[in-house]
Formats: structure tokens, C-alpha cells, sequence
């Protein structure tokens, strides 16, 4: 049987912590900061872990990070 390929897209955005959850970086920080204050720009920086219910999904896409 063949290898699986790791979906690109998802490598880039999702890595895998040791204790095997999935963390990602914060979405709203690319544009239209001017109206979003000092603290809501300094937490969306921070990355975070991924939601349960998407958990399964993202570790197909990614199947050996």
C-alpha cells in the first residue's frame, strides 16, 4: 500500500504537541487592526490548541507530523 500524502495546506497551519493535541495560530492579525485593541492584538498572538471535535479530521490531513 502506498503512502499517504500530507496535505501541504495543513502542515503549514497545524503542528502537533507531544502530548498529541493539535495547535494552531489565531485568526484576525493579518488586516483592519486599527479598530481592535492593544490586549486583543497581544492574546491573538499566542497560538492554541485545536478544538476536540476537529481533532480527527486535521490528523488525516497530516498523518505523520
Amino acid at each position: 500500500m502506498p503512502k499517504m500524502k500530507t496535505h501541504r495546506g495543513a502542515a503549514k497551519r497545524f503542528s502537533i504537541t507531544g502530548t498529541g493535541k493539535i495547535k494552531r495560530s489565531r485568526a484576525n492579525t493579518s488586516h483592519i487592526l486599527t479598530p481592535k485593541t492593544t490586549k486583543r492584538k497581544r492574546q491573538l498572538r499566542k497560538s492554541t490548541v485545536m478544538d476536540k471535535t476537529f481533532e480527527r479530521q486535521i490528523k488525516v490531513l497530516i498523518p505523520y507530523l
